[in-house]
């Protein structure tokens, strides 16, 4: 059974008034894969979001092996259904932590490229500030990581979280 792509837990997000000097950000987006990093950097989202009355958007992207072309389909089929469970711990911690938090959050599910997938919904959530958490991989200090990718775009703000 596919899970939908978007789904909101706890409170309708509350427009709060301009108010000079208060004027933060008002949508929060943060990816999160699983990993430590995207974790602390989910952590990290919610409180900024809870105290600036802000609405969190969590963003989950599945992103394809490059050696998904050569696994046999029951490998393939396998690593598919990891990613699901992956999502669907995340997206019930999501719901879990809305209820905990009084926060109203959306959660997205997105397959491709994280830094494209996190652009776009960046972009369409109108997010005024994006969270990530640094890269655990060696490769990226080489070829440069979703964060690094996020920063160069230059549209939002970015966060790495450590």
């Amino acid at each position: 059974m596919d899970a939908p792509e978007r789904e909101k837990y706890g409170p309708e997000a509350r427009p709060l008034p301009f108010e000079r000097g208060t004027d933060g950000p008002r949508v929060v987006l943060v990816g999160v894969d699983g990993s430590r990093t995207s974790l602390r950097a989910a952590s990290y989202a919610a409180g900024l979001a809870r105290r600036q009355g802000a609405g969190l958007v969590v963003v989950f992207v599945s992103s394809p092996s490059p050696y998904t072309a050569i696994m046999s389909g029951v490998v393939a089929g396998a690593v598919q259904q990891t990613q699901d469970e992956l999502a669907a711990e995340l997206r019930e911690e999501c719901r879990r932590g809305a209820e905990e938090l009084g926060l109203p959050v959306t959660f997205l599910c997105r397959r491709g490229d994280a830094y494209a997938e996190l652009a776009k919904a960046a972009d369409e959530q109108r997010a005024d500030l994006v969270v990530v958490g640094s890269s655990e991989q060696a490769g990226h200090k080489l070829v440069g990581s979703v964060a690094t990718r996020l920063v160069r775009t230059g549209r939002w703000p970015v966060v790495v979280v450590p």
